[in-house]
């Protein structure tokens, strides 16, 4: 019988560490008035706190479902943070199927968007994780421009595994 990798169960770990802290994100954005949550900021790519999240959401979804698994694209829309919840299931369902079905992490692969990309299965999963957290800390830097600054806790770096 032939041996078929699959992504290794410290990248299934890490993804819950992530999933974790975004949690606390979303609960904080939960917690802003409407208004702060759409605000727009023309100093600050994507403009908003929710345009933010909406593009978080879409460049996991690019890369893991549709690059990686093959999926047809969504039209992302949230009229509120608790929007972003379900679009953040959706995108959590598709990094948890590819864990569970990339067979070949490492292997080169090829994709032409403006030019040709090489990547790997784990870079597909890895690129929208680092993408998130730079773009949380825009998020957080344009929320404490807005008054609304992030208090703290949970801490919204990494949290701990449980």
């Amino acid at each position: 019988m032939q041996y078929i990798e699959t992504m290794n169960q410290d990248l299934k770990l890490f993804y819950q560490m992530v999933k974790n802290t975004r949690a606390g994100v979303l609960d904080w954005l939960e917690s802003l008035p409407q208004s702060t949550f759409l605000q727009e900021h023309p100093d600050f790519a994507f403009g908003s706190l929710r345009n933010i999240y909406l593009h978080i959401a879409d460049t996991y979804l690019g890369w893991v479902a549709e690059a990686g698994l093959g999926h047809a694209g969504r039209v992302l829309q949230a009229d509120s943070a608790r929007d972003l919840r379900q679009i953040f299931n959706w995108v959590d369902d598709a990094v948890h199927q590819a864990l569970e079905t990339f067979t070949a992490p490492d292997e080169p692969r090829t994709r032409t968007l403006l030019g040709p990309l090489n990547h790997t299965q784990r870079w597909l999963i890895l690129h929208p994780i680092t993408h998130e957290f730079h773009h949380k800390g825009q998020a957080l830097a344009l929320a404490r421009i807005l008054g609304h600054p992030h208090p703290g806790s949970p801490d919204t770096d990494l949290v701990p595994p449980v």
